[in-house]
């Protein structure tokens, strides 16, 4: 997952930030105990107790569905924000198709590398490391651009929306989830919950189809919120029993940290001040 922090005219790059912020022990910790260590993403469920890594993976699939008809040995997708590997993986296996997986942390890239290696993907699955803001391809080379739970961490999102389009061959999608403010929510009251990840802000659902809209494409979006309230409800009970296990592999001050911020983000989603889901685009086959 790609994060960057709140930028100021005094604060930090925010890119720096987000690389020092994954590429702690504590963080990569936390999501390997917790969260699985392979799908770092919002779970669909399939009941309020199920495991936060089958949950997570299932998100995978369903965004996988989306785009099946796209996808195939001779296609290439481009999954921005990568992070561990596990959608670039998922699609390899699936689809057989190349994909590019690109992530703003060198240590989460090398980590990828290293499981693509082990599980015999390394072949399908070339792993880059840039800014979303940025993408170092030309203009329509990407039969599927993919993104889960990466774009509320970044800065200027309409320039990386913007990036992805760009990379997008005609009759090709781009399919992303997000993590979005609901459309009144004041933003004094959502960022304390954001604060733990260097989030000032976040998008909602019309200001991104706004966005779509004006790059071109015609989008569709599926609430998925009911599912963010199970997640970050099975996230703040599953560091609560597991707190001592959790003591005793990462800093006693991150799980405290984990302690005091979850139950703030399962009190906005259960408020219904967030909303969660998945975007699907397709850019018009004929272009000029």
């Amino acid at each position: 997952m790609t994060e960057n922090a709140r930028n100021s005219s005094s604060a930090p790059d925010p890119e720096a930030s987000t690389r020092r912020y994954y590429e702690t022990g504590d963080v990569d910790a936390f999501y390997d105990i917790v969260w699985g260590g392979e799908d770092i993403h919002i779970g669909v469920y399939a009941h309020a107790q199920e495991a936060i890594a089958k949950a997570s993976h299932r998100t995978v699939q369903h965004a996988g569905d989306r785009v099946a008809d796209l996808l195939g040995p001779d296609t290439t997708a481009l999954d921005l924000g990568s992070g561990y590997g596990g959608s670039a993986r998922a699609l390899a296996e699936r689809f057989g198709c190349p994909v590019v997986a690109l992530d703003l942390s060198e240590e989460h890239n090398r980590r990828n590398r290293a499981t693509n290696a082990r599980r015999g993907l390394d072949h399908l699955i070339e792993v880059t490391t840039g800014s979303l803001t940025s993408l170092p391809y030309e203009a329509k080379c990407f039969d599927v651009v993919w993104s889960l739970e990466v774009l509320c961490h970044v800065t200027d999102r309409a320039g990386a929306l913007g990036e992805a389009v760009r990379v997008l061959k005609p009759g090709g999608a781009l399919v992303f989830s997000d993590i979005m403010a609901a459309e009144q929510a004041p933003a004094a009251t959502l960022r304390p919950a954001l604060s733990r990840l260097g989030v000032d802000s976040l998008a909602t659902p019309s200001s991104y189809l706004q966005c779509l809209a004006g790059l071109g494409l015609k989008a569709d979006f599926e609430d998925l919120t009911v599912h963010l309230t199970t997640h970050y409800a099975r996230l703040d009970e599953e560091v609560r029993r597991r707190a001592a296990e959790l003591r005793s592999i990462i800093s006693p001050a991150y799980v405290d940290e984990l302690l005091a911020n979850l139950p703030l983000w399962t009190d906005i989603t259960r408020r219904g001040l967030l909303r969660w889901g998945l975007f699907h685009a397709r850019r018009t086959a004929v272009t000029d």
